[in-house]
C-alpha cells in the first residue's frame, strides 16, 4: 500500500527526465520536489528531508556519488536510488559501496521506477524501524542503565563498553552469585553493533545433559524418543546476536567438550543430525565459581576455560563497591514504587545507615528483594528500618567483617596451616548454623555455591549433609 504523504527528490540536470519522473510519481501518490543541480539538492534536502531520492550520476556542478556522500553522511538511513544514463556496472557497484540502495539505467520503465521507489520506501521504513528498536533496547538495557558509583563498577561499565563494540566472540563474567552479571550481559550486547540481533539466555543448571544440549544446538526429527519435529537450538536461532550462558561452571563434561568445539570451529551438529551448521554468534559465559580452581580440581576442562577467558571481566561484590549501594537502593524504590502503586517517597536516614552498614552477602539480588519487600510493607512516607528485614534491623546482622573482628586477628609469629584454619571456619560456621549452607555463607561472607565447594573439598559431606 503506497503511503500518500512519503515526499520523493528528484535530481536530475535533464528537465524531460525530471517532468516524466514526477508525472509518475504524482500520479502513483507521492510529493515530489526536484533539484537539477547538487547545490539545490543538498539545499532541499536540509530544509525538508525527503523519504526517497532518485539522484543522476552526472550533475553540472558535482558528480552524484559526491552528492550520495555528503546526503548520507548526515542521514546515513536515507534510501538514494542513483539514475545513470548508461548501464555502468562499475558506477553501480561503486554507488552500492558508498550506500546506494539501487539503481536505475536510462532509459527506464515508469513501473520499475515505482516498484524501485516502493522497495526503497519499504527499506527506509525497517531501518527506521530497527534505529527506533536499538535505541529502546539501549534505553532499557545499555551500559547507562549500571548504577556505577563506585570506582570499581566505573571500570567495569568502561570495560563493558570497550568490549562491547569490539570484535570479541567471548567474554566471561565473573563474580559472587547476586552481582549483576545478567545486567552486564545485557549491557554488553545493547551497546554492541548486534543490537538488533537475538539475545537469548540460558541457567546451564536449569536442565539436565541430554535437554540443555537439544536446547543450545538443536536436534533432528527422531533424534530421541520425544524428538517428533526438527528443532533449532539457541545458537542456531542467535545467529548474528549473542548467547549468554549462565552458571556455566556448572557444565558436565561432554557438554563442555561440545561447547569448546563451537568455539573454536563456530559450527556444530543438531542432535541426532549429520550436517555440520556455522553461525556467527558472541558468547557471554558467566559463573561465580572460581574456575581455575574447578580446572585444578578436574571439574572443568582447561583448553575451555582458556579459550572462554580471553576477555574475562569481573564484576565486584557489593560490599566492595559501598558507594553503589543508596544510588542502587533509591533506583529500587522507584522502580517498586510505581509497580506497586505505592505512596512511598525514598529512604530515610536511619534506613540508608543500616543499609551501608549490612555486608550483603547476596549482593544485589539481596538488595534488591529487601527494597521490594520494604515498599510492599511499608504504609507510606519514607522508609523506615522497621520496613526492612530482620537481618538489616538487628545489629547483629548487620556488622560488616570489619566490625566483627576480622581486622583485629594478629598472624601467630610462629604462622599457621591457612587450609587447617579455613576448614575450621567452615566447621564452625556449619556447626553454628546446624548444617543450613545458606545461613553459613552468609556470616562467611561468600556465597551458598563455594560453601559447597568447601564442603567437597575437605571431605565433609556426610557431616553437614544439606538441611536448606
Amino acid at each position: 500500500m503506497t503511503v500518500m504523504t512519503s515526499r520523493i527528490l528528484v535530481v536530475d540536470d535533464e528537465r524531460m527526465v525530471r517532468w516524466s519522473l514526477r508525472q509518475a510519481l504524482e500520479r502513483a501518490g507521492y510529493q515530489v520536489d526536484e533539484a537539477a543541480t547538487a547545490a539545490e539538492a543538498l539545499e532541499h534536502a536540509g530544509r525538508e528531508l525527503p523519504d526517497v531520492v532518485l539522484l543522476d550520476h552526472r550533475l553540472p556542478d558535482k558528480t552524484g556519488l559526491e552528492v550520495l556522500r555528503v546526503l548520507l553522511q548526515g542521514t546515513p538511513r536515507l534510501p538514494v536510488v542513483m539514475i545513470t544514463a548508461h548501464a555502468s556496472i562499475d558506477g553501480a557497484v561503486e554507488a552500492m559501496k558508498e550506500g546506494a540502495f539501487h539503481y536505475l539505467s536510462k532509459p527506464f520503465e515508469v513501473e520499475d521506477v515505482l516498484q524501485t521507489v516502493k522497495r526503497a520506501l519499504e527499506m527506509g521504513q525497517l531501518r527506521e524501524e530497527v534505529a527506533r528498536r536499538r535505541e529502546e533496547g539501549r534505553k532499557s538495557f545499555g551500559a547507562q542503565n549500571v548504577i556505577a558509583e563506585s570506582p570499581a563498577m566505573k571500570a567495569v561499565v568502561k570495560m563493558v563498553q570497550r568490549v562491547a563494540s569490539s570484535e570479541a566472540s567471548t567474554i566471561l563474567l565473573l563474580g559472587e552469585s547476586g552481582v549483576g552479571k545478567g545486567l552486564i550481559a545485557h549491557a554488553l550486547h545493547y551497546e554492541s553493533n548486534a543490537v538488533d540481533k537475538p539475545f537469548v539466555d540460558i541457567t546451564c543448571t536449569a536442565l539436565t545433559e541430554t535437554l540443555l544440549e537439544s536446547e543450545l544446538f538443536g536436534h533432528e526429527k527422531g533424534a530421541f524418543t520425544d524428538a517428533r519435529t526438527q528443532k533449532k537450538g539457541l545458537f542456531e536461532l542467535a545467529d548474528g546476536g549473542t548467547v549468554f550462558l549462565d552458571e556455566i561452571g556448572d557444565l558436565t563434561p561432554a557438554i563442555q567438550g561440545k561447547l569448546l568445539r563451537f568455539l573454536e570451529e563456530k559450527s556444530f551438529r543438531r542432535v541426532g543430525g549429520t550436517r555440520d551448521i556455522r553461525v556467527a554468534v558472541r558468547v557471554i559465559a558467566a559463573t561465580n565459581k572460581d574456575l581455575a580452581a574447578e580446572v585444578e580440581a578436574g571439574r572443568f576442562r582447561r583448553d575451555l576455560y582458556f579459550r572462554l577467558n580471553v576477555i574475562p571481566i569481573h564484576i565486584p561484590a557489593l560490599r566492595e563497591r559501598r558507594e553503589d549501594i543508596l544510588p542502587m537502593a533509591r533506583a529500587f524504590v522507584r522502580h517498586y514504587t510505581v509497580e506497586f502503586r505505592k505512596q512511598v517517597s525514598g529512604l530515610s536516614r536511619a534506613s540508608g545507615e543500616r543499609l551501608l552498614a549490612y555486608s550483603w552477602p547476596g549482593n544485589v539480588r539481596e538488595l534488591r528483594n529487601a527494597i521490594e519487600r520494604a515498599i510492599l510493607l511499608a504504609e507510606g512516607g519514607e522508609l523506615t528500618p522497621d520496613d526492612l528485614p530482620l537481618e538489616l534491623r538487628e545489629p547483629k546482622f548487620a556488622r560488616t567483617p570489619a566490625q566483627s573482628g576480622v581486622d583485629s586477628f594478629t598472624l601467630p609469629p610462629e604462622g599457621l596451616s591457612f587450609e587447617q584454619l579455613e576448614r575450621h571456619l567452615l566447621v564452625q560456621a556449619l556447626e553454628r548454623c546446624h548444617s543450613n549452607r545458606t545461613r553459613a555463607a552468609r556470616l562467611l561472607g561468600m556465597n551458598r555455591d563455594r560453601i559447597r565447594y568447601r564442603i567437597q573439598k575437605f571431605g565433609l559431606e556426610e557431616r553437614f549433609a544439606e538441611s536448606d
